[in-house]
């Protein structure tokens, strides 16, 4: 379906791309207060060790997205697209509105598992189901800004509205905030009726299917090339969240709050990028805009070795975040191409 708005906008009004956008979005605003929640509940439990809380349970975040992505690609086959997710955004709901009454650390952990197993599952499923409600690249294209968007909004106001809302009530009340965020999202999902599958007869074993998405990523060169600039886009972010704090306190004795401007200098290059996204793959392919933003990200280290004052390290942490928009977001244009319609959960898995 093409869309007369030729605007970034122009996937909104497509019904069932629009209640799946919100519903992302939501989840999103969820999770971000969550964030917040348990780091405040790590700190309840565990006062001054809440730090070591808090890295064991990012650690088992990503644990349970490495190991459990692929297998869930995989079930999630097996059963409809809208029951699928449905199912993992109560059981995610479920699971914090379990967090506030926790006693123990390791508690926190098993929850924890629990609701990032069901994220690893509900993650690729919703990315692979865009491309079949947008067949159109360039309404396609645009969904991609959108969605970058909802991520970086989600990074700049979600700390806003939970310190607001920390102001009226307790820390706990956020995990409410989240449980209702993953239900209305499930709403919205029942909402509307989802693409059906194409109907395909497996032939590999149960090991094979789990590994196929990493085996099409190995075995496709511009996967491969887009893994690399997955690692750059790592190892410059890493840069930048350990040494942020660094650069502030202690170079320019800054505080806290131009700590937290510094961050929402990333986002809002970021989400400056992606309003120009759409424009750019129109005239240059996926790969020299990656490479570009890539390339872009380099230049950025040298800056940051360079900087002289805070309004310095404010505009290079903005170039910063549109780079790695640039060499992020059309991803998923290359993804979307480089597996049939039965892998491609597998490979937004992998």
């Amino acid at each position: 379906m093409r869309f007369r708005n030729a605007g970034l906008l122009a996937p909104l009004s497509q019904r069932v791309y629009r209640h799946l956008y919100f519903a992302q979005v939501l989840s999103l605003t969820g999770t971000g207060l969550a964030t917040v929640a348990l780091a405040l509940l790590a700190y309840d439990l565990a006062g001054e060790r809440a730090g070591a809380v808090l890295g064991t349970a990012l650690a088992i975040k990503m644990i349970a997205y490495v190991g459990v992505a692929p297998i869930a690609a995989v079930v999630s086959q097996r059963f409809p697209r809208r029951a699928f997710l449905v199912t993992l955004d109560i059981i995610r709901a479920a699971i914090v509105l379990a967090l506030p009454f926790v006693t123990e650390i390791w508690q926190v952990y098993v929850l924890i598992f629990a609701m990032q197993s069901a994220s690893a599952g509900f993650t690729p499923a919703f990315r692979a189901t865009i491309p079949d409600i947008l067949p159109d690249e360039r309404d396609f294209t645009r969904a991609l800004s959108l969605s970058r968007i909802a991520y970086d909004m989600e990074a700049l106001l979600s700390p806003s509205i939970a310190a607001a809302l920390l102001t009226i009530v307790s820390f706990h009340w956020l995990f409410a905030g989240t449980a209702i965020g993953f239900v209305i999202s499930a709403l919205l999902v029942v909402s509307v009726t989802l693409p059906v599958r194409t109907a395909f007869v497996e032939t590999d074993s149960y090991t094979d299917r789990i590994s196929r998405g990493i085996k099409i990523y190995l075995n496709t060169p511009r996967l491969r090339g887009m893994l690399a600039v997955y690692f750059a886009i790592a190892s410059a972010g890493a840069m930048v969240i350990v040494n942020t704090v660094v650069l502030v306190h202690e170079r320019f004795d800054g505080d806290a709050g131009d700590v937290a401007l510094m961050m929402a200098a990333v986002g809002c290059g970021s989400v400056l990028m992606t309003l120009f996204l759409p424009s750019l793959l129109e005239k240059f392919s996926e790969r020299m805009v990656m490479i570009g933003g890539a390339l872009c990200l380099f230049v950025c280290m040298l800056l940051g070795a360079a900087v002289t004052s805070l309004v310095e390290v404010g505009l290079v942490w903005l170039l910063f975040g549109a780079a790695s928009s640039a060499a992020q977001t059309p991803s998923e244009r290359l993804l979307r191409k480089s597996a049939s319609d039965e892998d491609r959960p597998r490979v937004y898995a992998a």
